[in-house]
């Protein structure tokens, strides 16, 4: 029996789009390259005759589409997701260019969702947005004006994916045992009310802790087993009060 394309497990996410026009070009450039699945997160307008005007013959994606009210809701049932930006940022997840990117994501794709995840065409991702995801990414491009196009990111990211489908046997074995984003987001939200009850952390004052709790747990990719023993562990100190 032949196993699904891992591209078929390819989520792009495209939050808060204000050009309907962009979502169309970004769904023909998705088909170009094999991918089917869009998620729109609160696009300004949609659905759009311009949207389906650039789409050409890939408006079977477009009336697939999913739109979201939130990134919570764009991620459910994907087990990694990466946030595609070229701004740094502070205390940031592992970091890859576009190419590296692809090969390491093209992997978990084999058995389980993933997501790409693309900001709004003036701002780009909010950092409550990249905390979301367990990787960053970029494409690389001329320093003096880095800045692509939305459908031109989501076209050079849908081909980096494609090139990278004769890489994936060595990740064969790699996303079955993975947590889901839904497991890991409740093991974080039951972590941080441990550390609120332990006065560990100031709710009112929260700094950075949390992010780097996330950057730390995003590294380890944690699997379901380790989820559980996490939760248990935290279950066990909420006894204890």
């Amino acid at each position: 029996m032949n196993l699904p394309c891992p591209l078929d497990n390819v989520r792009i996410v495209l939050s808060h789009t204000s050009h309907p026009g962009n979502i169309g070009a970004a769904v023909r450039a998705m088909k170009t390259m094999g991918l089917s699945s869009l998620y729109l997160i609160n696009p300004k307008l949609f659905p759009d005759k311009e949207a389906e005007i650039r789409a050409v013959s890939a408006r079977d994606i477009l009336n697939n589409a999913r739109v979201c009210s939130d990134i919570n809701e764009a991620l459910d049932g994907t087990i990694i997701a990466a946030a595609i930006t070229a701004r740094p940022r502070g205390l940031s997840h592992d970091v890859f260019d576009s190419r590296q990117g692809a090969q390491e994501l093209i992997g978990y794709a084999r058995e389980n969702p993933i997501a790409l995840v693309f900001g709004a065409e003036s701002s780009g991702l909010t950092t409550a947005e990249v905390r979301k995801c367990q990787i960053t990414v970029h494409i690389p491009a001329n320093p003096d004006y880095s800045s692509l196009n939305l459908a031109s990111a989501v076209q050079v990211m849908s081909y980096e994916l494609r090139m990278a489908l004769p890489e994936i046997e060595q990740y064969s074995q790699q996303s079955s045992n993975l947590a889901s984003f839904n497991d890991v987001e409740l093991f974080f939200h039951h972590l941080e009310q441990v550390l609120i009850a332990s006065k560990f952390l100031n709710p009112q004052k929260p700094k950075r802790l949390m992010q780097r709790v996330r950057r730390l747990f995003s590294r380890a990719r944690l699997e379901k087993e380790e989820v559980k023993f996490l939760r248990g562990f935290l279950s066990a100190l909420d006894k204890m009060k």
